[in-house]
């Protein structure tokens, strides 16, 4: 409704403001409800010591032992910081023990606390974060709760950790020292007391989302999911150096290559130092060598980015780098594209196989549907390079029951667990049925097209003319 401007509203004394549903311009005057904020969470026992001595190890490894049920873990590593992404910091928390800090750098091996947590379950939030550090220094679970996982899987539209215990515990985290280089030693007391909070509820956390899990019929499938995370492991990433940033801005081989050589130099220089990559010299400055390809350390040093202290002090290795770029043949140098072992982006499905592109679309649909009546994300009910996979290399039966069983082995092959694999198999099927049926339907109608054109032509053609008598009827000629 657009309102005269010249105009004032007429509103009864005795109507609430707000309520005249002819006026756009009422001023509401109800004072503004201010949520009250939840308390802050704070240490129940105060900050404990950090354990550095084999001494004080021993003394936590006997005091989690006397406690009970499972164990609340965290790590902190130095993300942003250093190279490595070892654990610099370990928490741990038990009903009927105290909060455990663990320096595991000052420990050649953790393996007596390994020994007491044998056989627990570890509540972890997260666990495809902490996991490889935690292995690296010998530490695997015998069994495990996501708490991140479990409020994935309920539906829960915001998981991390403060978010959920605020939600479900009514309680505010201190949201300081996130970012904090864990490397840092010694260990300021208010990081300490950050990193313990990380576990001072997460055992109350767990048995609150198993609970929910229990009531909404998900406790299985969270079962599944927990037990598919203890054998974990980060897959490495295949041409890492594609990932530089402001990629797109590069155009040609040679320029490609150097990007390429130029990542892996600073790859490598990164690892020895065990600094994050970027405080060598920034994903910038490589584009922009990349670009302009310079050819020695003078024209380097012009190029934005590399007059830096980092960028100066290792300026033979960028030239050696740039200079092996150079020598390489044509056929030597990276593609644009690289080459995948999967299915092609599906983007160019229509046009590279147009039934495969429909029987993706139907799937798509059709999951989507189911993640919405479980309440759950898409990409937890089956992840979407899984289905693409499936859907552009389906069984080649098309025996309703056969290509049900084929999309069964095929999804399991690929990871999905057992109840991942029930609920979307069904409609996978029916996917491939469909675009099938679709596309024999089509077929059938261009071809039924094509004939009624054929016999619409016949029937333009001008009749032909009938032969003649050339005798009259006694057979005499003219």
């Amino acid at each position: 409704m657009t309102s005269d401007p010249s105009a004032t509203p007429e509103t009864p004394d005795s109507a609430d403001p707000g309520s005249d549903p002819g006026s756009d311009n009422v001023v509401d005057d109800a004072p503004e409800v201010v949520e009250p904020l939840a308390d802050l969470l704070v240490l129940a026992d105060g900050v404990p010591p950090l354990t550095e001595t084999a001494a004080a190890l021993a003394e936590v490894c006997a005091d989690l032992a006397a406690g009970t049920g499972p164990v609340a873990i965290d790590a902190e590593r130095a993300s942003g910081y250093r190279y490595s992404q070892r654990a610099y910091l370990i928490q741990l928390r038990r009903n009927g023990s105290h909060t455990a800090l663990i320096d595991p750098i000052a420990f050649d091996s953790l393996a007596p606390l390994a020994e007491v947590l044998e056989g627990t379950e570890w509540i972890l939030h997260a666990a495809t974060q902490d996991l490889p550090c935690l292995n690296e220094i010998g530490l695997y679970p015998s069994a495990l709760f996501d708490t991140e996982l479990a409020g994935r899987l309920l539906g829960y539209p915001r998981v991390g950790l403060a978010t959920l215990v605020e939600t479900l515990l009514g309680f505010r985290m201190k949201k300081e020292h996130s970012a904090a280089d864990w490397s840092t030693r010694p260990l300021p007391q208010a990081w300490l007391e950050y990193a313990a909070l990380d576990v001072e509820v997460l055992v109350e956390l767990r048995d609150r989302l198993a609970a929910e899990l229990e009531e909404t019929g998900k406790a299985e499938w969270a079962r599944q999911e927990f037990e598919a995370l203890r054998s974990f492991k980060q897959t490495p990433r295949t041409d890492a150096w594609r990932r530089v940033s402001g990629l797109h801005r590069v155009r040609g081989r040679r320029s490609l290559g150097a990007v390429k050589a130029l990542w892996e130099t600073r790859d490598d220089l990164a690892a020895h130092r065990d600094v994050t990559p970027g405080r060598i010299i920034p994903d910038a400055a490589i584009i922009a060598a990349a670009v302009a390809l310079p050819t020695d350390r003078a024209e380097l040093q012009e190029v934005k980015g590399f007059h830096g202290r980092g960028a100066d002090r290792y300026g033979a290795r960028w030239v050696e780098a740039l200079e092996r770029v150079a020598a390489l043949e044509e056929d030597e140098l990276p593609s644009r594209s690289p080459k995948g072992d999967g299915p092609p982006p599906p983007r160019a499905w229509a046009e590279k196989d147009p039934v495969a592109a429909t029987r993706l679309q139907l799937a798509r649909d059709a999951v989507a549907a189911l993640s919405e009546q479980h309440h759950l994300p898409v990409e937890n009910l089956l992840t979407p390079d899984v289905l693409r996979r499936t859907l552009w290399s389906p069984p080649a039966t098309r025996d309703a029951g056969d290509l049900l069983d084929g999309v069964v082995d095929q999804l399991t092959a690929m990871g999905a667990r057992a109840w991942q694999v029930a609920l979307t198999a069904p409609v996978i099927t029916t996917a491939v049925l469909q675009a099938d049926a679709l596309a024999a339907d089509k077929a059938a109608a261009k071809a039924a097209e094509k004939a009624a054109q054929r016999e619409a032509d016949r029937s333009d053609l001008p009749a032909e003319a009938e032969p003649q008598d050339v005798g009259d009827s006694d057979g005499e000629g003219v």
